[in-house]
């Protein structure tokens, strides 16, 4: 089923969305993309959502589709991005939201504010620290985006957080990478530079006001969010999960067949569970926050 497309004009940005809509869903869900991505990103998640829920895509104002609508003078903040994802939730009445990779930043932040309509969201390939690995993916990348070196930012995803992709994925993250505006590595180059200087990754501080239930999914061959560094988050957030996807690196369920289908049961078995289900789910790879 093709998606309604529609520009959204959102705390002062244009944003391309894309909506799939099911006949028998009573719920929708709003998919949060990582950095310099775009809706095709969620291509092999919309397959088993869209059979359940009604489904939100968009792309930030500096990519893919919204690109034209916009200015690109400066780059916008994860506090805008969070800003725009309210917005969102809003005009398209969400209850659910699932974000992936860094899309978790503005997806935290938005959700720190209590916006009502939203009951669960899912955090993937997402966690509050900065490992080793990580670090020298995103110094590389600093260097990289600053001096607009596209083929070496294309690679350097594909060698590091891609590494377990398809070879068909490799080549068009490579294509899509290496062929972006300028302004989009301007974009990336200014949220990187904050992190590795530790200005903004994750505001921690404000986490606990977060109330609705959270998962937090990461892949067992993930060494960038890895499951144990996610893990961290339970001592921030009240009502959290954790499952982890196995034989899987940082891009889950575009990766393998089984990753794909581990990733169906457990979206579904979280966000369809009852809240008296909720921390009894039927599969065995979930498991609950414990205090640390």
């Amino acid at each position: 089923m093709r998606p309604e497309t529609a520009v959204v004009h959102v705390h002062s940005q244009y944003v391309h969305t894309e909506f799939y809509s099911c006949p028998t869903a009573r719920k929708t869900i709003i998919l949060v993309n990582g950095s310099l991505a775009t809706t095709a990103s969620f291509a092999q998640t919309v397959k088993y959502l869209q059979k359940q829920f009604n489904v939100v895509l968009y792309d930030q104002p500096y990519s893919g589709q919204s690109k034209p609508y916009n200015h690109h003078a400066q780059p916008i903040s994860k506090e805008d991005e969070a800003q725009i994802l309210l917005g969102l939730i809003e005009h398209f009445q969400v209850n659910y939201l699932m974000s992936f990779s860094w899309g978790g930043v503005a997806s935290l932040l938005a959700l720190a504010q209590q916006p009502e309509r939203i009951e669960k969201a899912v955090i993937s390939s997402f966690s509050p620290l900065l490992n080793e690995a990580m670090l020298d993916y995103l110094g590389k990348g600093v260097r990289y985006l600053q001096s607009i070196d596209r083929e070496n930012v294309g690679r350097l995803v594909n060698d590091t957080i891609g590494k377990h992709l398809p070879s068909l994925f490799k080549r068009y993250n490579y294509r899509h990478i290496s062929s972006l505006a300028e302004h989009e590595y301007r974009q990336m180059h200014a949220h990187i530079h904050k992190v590795v200087n530790l200005d903004s990754h994750c505001q921690l501080e404000c986490l606990s006001n977060i109330e609705i239930p959270l998962l937090f999914i990461n892949g067992d061959r993930d060494e960038y969010t890895t499951p144990e560094d996610a893990r961290l988050f339970a001592r921030h957030v009240n009502d959290c999960q954790f499952a982890t996807i196995e034989n899987a690196g940082h891009f889950l369920d575009m990766e393998h067949k089984h990753a794909w289908l581990q990733m169906q049961h457990t979206l579904l078995g979280f966000l369809q569970a009852s809240p008296s289900r909720q921390h009894r789910l039927p599969f065995t790879d979930l498991q609950p926050a414990m205090a640390m």
